[in-house]
């Protein structure tokens, strides 16, 4: 178990070119997910000037198809920790997550944020050196979790996926700002 979290935490620093520190997370039903699942925090550097908080062993080998998540922010919080355990929580024990699909967070990403939900999406701002890892047992993917509102999910409904990456292309979409209003 621990070499596949140390494989995943070195694919992460070879991606970001920094070295994270483990978020200290015992709130809610952390006890359910797998016992090497760790949230990481990526700070700031020269190339990215962002957090960067990611899941570190959501995924597990014989998991039909393996992935790991992350969420960018613009400072420094425990919230986005929170957001990831609780998505873990629900792949791990509810619903099975992909690439396309959508959750509720429950509550806005950050104080005061419109964007109340997550759209799980290639890592465009990566590439594909993210996307995919290799591991043994099989391949993992790697992707990003964007926090969009509640309408923006109604728009993913009705139009689909593609239509609303449109409409984020379009506006040239602030995915880092906690007060952006909604694409659509």
């Amino acid at each position: 178990m621990v070499k596949r979290q140390e494989a995943i935490i070195g694919h992460y620093e070879r991606s970001w070119g920094t070295r994270p520190q483990k978020v200290d997370f015992s709130e809610g039903p952390i006890h359910q997910l797998p016992p090497d699942f760790a949230v990481l925090k990526f700070g700031p550097s020269a190339d990215r000037d962002m957090w960067t908080y990611s899941t570190a062993c959501m995924s597990q080998e014989g998991d039909k198809k393996a992935l790991e998540l992350h969420v960018h922010s613009p400072y420094e919080t425990d919230d986005v920790a929170e957001l990831l355990v609780a998505t873990a929580h629900y792949h791990r024990t509810g619903a099975i997550l992909d690439l396309g699909h959508s959750v509720n967070f429950g509550r806005p990403w950050l104080n005061h944020a419109r964007a109340d939900h997550g759209l799980i999406l290639l890592p465009y701002l990566d590439g594909p050196s993210l996307e995919i890892f290799n591991l043994e047992g099989g391949p993992i993917h790697f992707y990003w979790l964007l926090p969009i509102t509640r309408e923006e999910i109604t728009f993913k409904k009705i139009h689909g996926l593609e239509a609303l990456e449109t409409e984020f292309d379009k506006v040239g979409l602030k995915y880092l700002s906690p007060d952006r209003g909604s694409v659509v």
